[in-house]
């Protein structure tokens, strides 16, 4: 019963299940969150106050409230996050059951499930540290439990000793069990938990959205030098068609066949790209991509599409080049590329007239319509004012305060009202360089829309109109940290990284690096990676592959049973060395305990032999029985047997 159980293993065991769900205050909602701590504390409070614990109508009231707060936030009977929040209901609710050992188990395994579950959400090492951390204070639950001493600094050394004993076949099991991916049908995935990144349309304000946020969006490392800053274009969507706000996809995506192929020249780029989980199928490479395999394939606007699960972090290997020709413009292409929804006021058509957009050649309007971004009085800031009724119009005739998407459209505006093919491409710009892992991060904040023009002999050209309003975009990254909320966005420079701590930069930089190589050789450890990393060490097969795994983990059972088993006897606890030492002393008349003879069975023999020495005898063994076996063990117990065996003399049986 509840009365038996020890307030030790109690307290210790509370305190491991509120540590282990707290991270879930970001997954689960706020009542719930509050409604299982409200349970824990209570059962904390009966811990001392046993007659304050519910009876089991109340638990019943209990669970169906329970049970109402997750059928208010459920999102349907399957998924990742319905199942969450039913285990940490369930949980709090058998905390309030407790009652005997076998509670005390269901609970620990319970919050073992709920602990793994973490995982469903965040794969970073910080939280397999965590986790790890709670599964240890789990395990030393259960070593106290199942001690006759229940010390919780105990339990702890003995939990993290299995721990430690246990990692290297489980490390043996990671990398050669084979791994098996669930079919996509089978994944529970919560759409509803939308992340943050481009979209598919760019309106007004849908880019700028990001210039704050800095989410991770993918990570790229380079075979030999990087390119510099100003080719670093991340491609992603190609937005063609438009209603004078909004800009989308051409609805023509399915004439792959009828398109020129891409001639690269110049210095080709080698890297590999590891894609954070996304909504979309999409995949930014270095503009323009020229290599790469499958599941990747370049569409007809020559952005790479996956075919593999956006959802899981994956990496990919590529070849770009930034000097290339995409030949000729289709009948197709070319209608989608001179698209206007109304045709252009006289406002717009005179702006034109007055940079010779009708009267000049392509190349000379589009530098004419550079530099009258660069020499007017245009802004580039993260919040320019609303423009609701012909966004275009107003941004390039009144406000003249944009972010890219603004610059970006209006470009391409002013280029189709030339009749001169324009499209608009969204993606990322930049990238912040990680020297310790010697690497570039993308973050959301990179997100950037620039724009191509179709020219004869060329094909489509990156024209990146920001790059004349504010070209410190393209050169330097935002800093994110001195970004003003009012409107003029800052980027990084020289100055700022000296006023920053540097030993605060070289930290951040080595998590960040730790963090990248831990999604790849970890979480990105799938059923190719691993066929690729056993190949190289000759294990090529399945059966070769559970050879190696069996072989391994006998080895490693064997040198830790050696540990185990023939340890010195130093090493044993200090009750066992006094009894040892009091075993030797009788060994010298011929009174040596046999093995399996129990220590009271072996006092008889030796008070038989030595009857003048029987209470001494009987005396060493009843406290050193108490003190191996006994439920509590007293320090002044441990000093009269160290006193009694120095005492115990030869002369004295004699």
């Amino acid at each position: 019963m509840i009365a038996n159980l020890d307030k030790n293993v109690l307290v210790f065991l509370l305190a491991s299940i509120a540590l282990i769900v707290f991270p879930h205050i970001y997954h689960i909602p706020i009542n719930i969150f509050a409604y299982f701590y409200l349970l824990i504390g209570w059962r904390f409070v009966g811990v001392w106050r046993p007659h304050w614990l519910p009876n089991r109508w109340l638990v019943f009231l209990l669970t169906v409230i329970g049970i109402g707060l997750v059928y208010l936030q459920h999102q349907g009977i399957f998924g990742r996050d319905s199942g969450t929040r039913l285990f940490v209901v369930a949980l709090g609710l058998k905390l309030m059951e407790i009652k005997t050992e076998r509670d005390l188990y269901l609970v620990t395994f319970l919050a073992f499930v709920v602990a793994a579950s973490q995982f469903l959400y965040t794969q970073s090492l910080v939280m397999a540290a965590y986790i790890l951390l709670v599964c240890c204070t789990l395990i030393a639950t259960l070593v106290c439990i199942n001690s006759r001493q229940p010390q919780p600094w105990d339990a702890l050394k003995t939990a993290a000793t299995i721990v430690v004993q246990a990692l290297p076949i489980a490390i043996v099991a990671f990398i050669l069990f084979p791994r098996m991916e669930a079919p996509r049908w089978m994944l529970l995935n919560d759409r509803q938990q939308a992340r943050m990144g481009l979209s598919d349309m760019m309106e007004p304000g849908s880019i700028s959205d990001l210039g704050q946020s800095t989410e991770l969006a993918f990570r790229v490392q380079f075979i030999g030098p990087m390119p510099p800053p100003a080719q670093r274009y991340w491609r992603g969507p190609v937005l063609s068609k438009t209603d004078g706000k909004r800009w989308q996809p051409s609805p023509h995506q399915g004439f792959a066949q009828f398109m020129d192929k891409p001639v690269f020249t110049g210095k080709p780029y080698q890297y590999t790209l590891l894609m954070e989980p996304q909504n979309k199928n999409w995949v930014f490479a270095l503009d323009m991509p020229a290599e790469f395999t499958q599941p990747l394939a370049r569409n007809v606007t020559y952005q790479l599409i996956t075919s593999a699960n956006p959802d899981k972090r994956s990496e990919y290997k590529i070849t770009s080049y930034p000097q290339y020709n995409t030949g000729y413009i289709t009948r197709i292409e070319y209608a989608d590329a001179i698209q206007l929804p109304a045709p252009p006021s006289p406002e717009i058509n005179g702006l034109v007239t007055q940079l010779h957009g009708f009267d000049s050649p392509p190349e000379v309007f589009i530098k004419a319509l550079l530099a009258h971004f660069h020499n007017e009085d245009f802004h580039y800031t993260l919040t320019p004012p609303i423009m609701d009724d012909k966004p275009i119009e107003t941004f390039l005739l009144k406000t003249r305060y944009g972010f890219c998407s603004h610059y970006a459209s209006a470009f391409v505006y002013l280029m189709r009202t030339a009749h001169i093919p324009a499209r608009v491409v969204t993606g990322y710009q930049g990238g912040e360089f990680n020297k310790a892992g010697n690497f570039l991060e993308v973050h959301q904040y990179d997100a950037h829309a620039w724009t191509e023009v179709w020219l004869e002999g060329k094909g489509w050209v990156r024209v990146d109109p920001t790059a004349a309003v504010a070209p410190e975009r393209i050169e330097q990254n935002i800093n994110i940290d001195a970004l003003a909320q009012d409107a003029v966005i800052q980027f990084a420079s020289d100055a700022d990284t000296k006023q920053a701590s540097a030993w605060l930069k070289h930290a951040r930089e080595l998590l960040g690096n730790v963090d990248y190589n831990w999604q790849r050789w970890v979480i990105n450890y799938n059923s190719n990676n691993q066929a690729k990393f056993l190949a190289n060490l000759g294990v090529d097969n399945l059966k070769a592959m559970i050879y190696w795994m069996l072989g391994l983990t006998a080895f490693i059972t064997a040198v830790l049973s050696f540990i185990l088993l023939y340890q010195r006897p130093k090493t044993t606890d200090q009750a066992l060395r006094h009894y040892q030492q009091f075993c030797r002393k009788l060994a010298k008349y011929g009174l040596i305990r046999q093995p399996g003879e129990g220590e009271t069975a072996f006092a008889e023999r030796v008070k038989v032999a030595l009857p003048q020495a029987g209470e001494a005898v009987g005396q060493i063994t009843h406290i050193f029985v108490g003190l191996r076996y006994g439920r509590v063990a007293r320090s002044e117990d441990l000093q009269r047997l160290a006193q009694q065996v120095r005492e115990f003399r030869v002369e004295e049986i004699k």
